[in-house]
């Protein structure tokens, strides 16, 4: 009998001839899923990597306040930022759960563009699922497509216009969009050195992590999972998975 299992993804290793990254995903916790040990990889080589998180995840805990709420995740995002060599997160502090895909997005992440200057962007997975039937949250799709048009938006000097004053610039120099996690992934990075940290920077988001409920719940194992499958595509022990976008015209 034949074996019928699907093959192992195949993945090409991401590029690192680059200096500075701008990582904006919609909510505090989202980047620790994984993409968080690359990120410690990163930093460890001296590249700068800057965090936005669209809103501050006030949403996100049924038994705190949005008020309350607000202020503990994004406490607990700066800490999990400084485990892997992060020390600049920017909060737009946008609503949490009711973000939508349109200009006004486009518009806030554009001046963040603008302002940090980042040769590569990077979000998490903003497919319609996380591979099959398992359905991804909505400010995760409007952010990531918000963020693929304001890299663009960032560079033209006609786009949101009003942002250009005290020595503010266009800055077209984002050469390309990585969504990590996509279900689409064709590349990776090899993490295996800097598991234990992406580890330690999920464990930071322990209010939320118990918020959740999820009894027995260990991160440790969690990104074991996620990350041993990245690696078995990269030939490694744990790797992290991105779909690439590449700008300009190749």
């Amino acid at each position: 009998m034949t074996d019928q299992r699907p093959a192992p993804p195949s993945y090409e290793p991401l590029p690192e001839d680059w200096d500075s990254a701008l990582f904006v995903v919609a909510h505090p916790d989202d980047i620790e899923y994984g993409a968080a040990a690359a990120v410690a990889r990163w930093t460890g080589q001296g590249k700068r990597v800057v965090y936005c998180m669209v809103t501050s995840g006030e949403a996100g805990i049924d038994g705190i306040s949005p008020d309350e709420c607000r202020a503990v995740r994004e406490a607990e995002e700066i800490a999990s930022a400084a485990v892997v060599g992060v020390d600049e997160v920017v909060f737009l502090r946008l609503p949490d759960g009711v973000l939508e895909y349109g200009v006004e997005l486009r518009r806030a992440i554009a001046q963040v563009v603008r302002e940090h200057r980042p040769d590569v962007a990077m979000t998490i997975n903003f497919r319609e699922t996380f591979g099959g039937t398992n359905l991804n949250q909505a400010d995760h799709i409007a952010v990531g497509r918000a963020l693929l048009d304001a890299v663009r938006d960032a560079g033209n000097r006609w786009i949101f216009p009003e942002q250009l004053v005290d020595g503010l610039e266009p800055w077209g120099g984002v050469r390309a969009v990585w969504a990590g996690s996509s279900p689409q992934s064709t590349h990776a990075v090899d993490v295996t050195d800097t598991f234990d940290a992406g580890v330690t920077s999920l464990r930071e988001h322990k209010a939320y992590i118990d918020g959740l409920g999820w009894e027995g719940w260990d991160p440790e194992e969690f990104l074991d999972g996620i990350l041993r499958s990245g690696g078995q595509g990269l030939g490694v022990t744990h790797a992290t998975a991105f779909e690439v976008f590449p700008l300009g015209w190749g």
